[in-house]
């Protein structure tokens, strides 16, 4: 090295934005696009495609399978890639939002096929990056209520998605301008997001090693949340109620230990899932849809941050494996459903399967090798 002249210095995990406020925004926002978006769209989008682009129950089955499997083969890539956090997050948004537009153009079943399978790879990869980055700078701030911020993007981008939706409707808009709209809307957003989610190391191998591989505690929490996944596809969920639960269940966990809050949170599932079976009428179904949409986020905030305290400095590959699990269970949910659903409209034996599943999932929790997210130390050179 010549003499006078210094090393640059290397961005830490940590460089980026310098608010916490700033990255828990921008992590609702990503999860806004990811779920909202690359996930949820397809749901309200359903009616207007069968009304105006003859789409089928069939086929809108297939069309969901599609963005499930997507979503499974990008959790399972996370896993085995090393890629900066940061720049998957983008790549994942522009993704997203790209396929999500070209779907106004597209006319061919094969070619809405693709693109939801596109979706649900750029979604997974928006939501295990976005996670494992905005941890990985919020845990040492130790203010949990932004990590509800983060995780209420999902509730937030379902919500907004809905609204987008049936104000078309109301103007009397098709299918391919929302979705158009939607596409367009994430790319705004993506370019917005664009110069926070930059400046920052590329993962090192070392670092790979020492927090990457399978370590104690993962089995645990892997097997808790696949059941989740498995658990809350089945019945109907009242989307809105996630934002708020998030929020709540930051405060909660600081007071009462996150795995008592998600143990309990699962068990309430649980019972609301086979609550409907048990007791019949619509009571029954709308104090189960508050059980199971009230829990949800509780559950993936609350098993993000195990992962964060199990995974160490560096959760990405344990968090691309809970959304592996959390895919498997989502894909294995309706299969389940579909084989011992009685006649007509009777879900009841899917559905006390799906809450002994769930039941039974919180048995993950019992393991050792985890520790609470508010005793990780910061890592060095990190805010405090």
């Amino acid at each position: 090295m010549a003499a006078g002249k210094r090393p640059r210095p290397t961005p830490s995990v940590t460089t980026g934005p310098r608010s916490g406020i700033q990255t828990a925004l921008a992590g609702l926002l990503a999860l806004a696009v990811g779920m909202g978006v690359g996930r949820f769209a397809f749901t309200p989008l359903l009616p207007m495609m069968q009304a105006d682009a003859g789409l089928t129950v069939t086929g809108g089955g297939w069309l969901a399978a599609a963005n499930y499997a997507g979503y499974l083969i990008g959790a399972l890539a996370a896993m085995a890639v090393r890629v900066r956090a940061g720049a998957a997050v983008r790549w994942g948004m522009v993704a997203i939002a790209l396929a999500t537009a070209a779907m106004a153009w597209e006319d061919r079943f094969a070619g809405w096929m693709a693109l939801r399978l596109v979706a649900g790879i750029a979604n997974a990869w928006v939501a295990v990056f976005a996670i494992a980055w905005c941890l990985q700078r919020l845990s040492p701030l130790r203010r949990p209520l932004l990590e509800g911020v983060v995780f209420a993007g999902v509730g937030a981008g379902i919500a907004v998605v809905g609204v987008v939706c049936l104000a078309l409707m109301d103007a009397g808009s098709g299918s391919a301008s929302a979705w158009f709209v939607l596409g367009a809307g994430s790319l705004l957003i993506a370019a917005g997001l664009w110069p926070v989610l930059g400046n920052e190391a590329a993962p090192s191998r070392a670092g790979e090693r020492a927090a990457g591989g399978w370590g104690p505690g993962w089995a645990g929490l892997v097997v808790c949340f696949g059941s989740a996944g498995l658990g809350y596809i089945i019945p109907a969920t009242f989307l809105p109620v996630m934002a708020r639960a998030a929020l709540v269940a930051a405060t909660l966990a600081a007071h009462v230990g996150n795995r008592r809050l998600l143990a309990a949170s699962q068990l309430v599932m649980a019972f609301g899932v086979a609550l409907p079976a048990l007791v019949p009428g619509l009571a029954a179904i709308m104090v189960s849809a508050l059980c199971v949409g009230g829990t949800f986020m509780v559950i993936t905030m609350g098993i993000m941050q195990e992962a964060r305290a199990v995974g160490g400095a560096n959760p990405t590959r344990l968090i691309a494996a809970l959304t592996a699990a959390f895919a498997l269970g989502q894909i294995a949910g309706p299969l389940l459903a579909a084989r011992f659903a009685g006649p007509g409209t009777d879900f009841s034996w899917p559905l006390l399967a799906a809450s002994l599943v769930l039941a039974a999932g919180t048995l993950g929790l019992a393991g050792r090798g985890a520790a609470s997210p508010v005793d990780v130390q910061p890592v060095k050179g990190s805010p405090s």
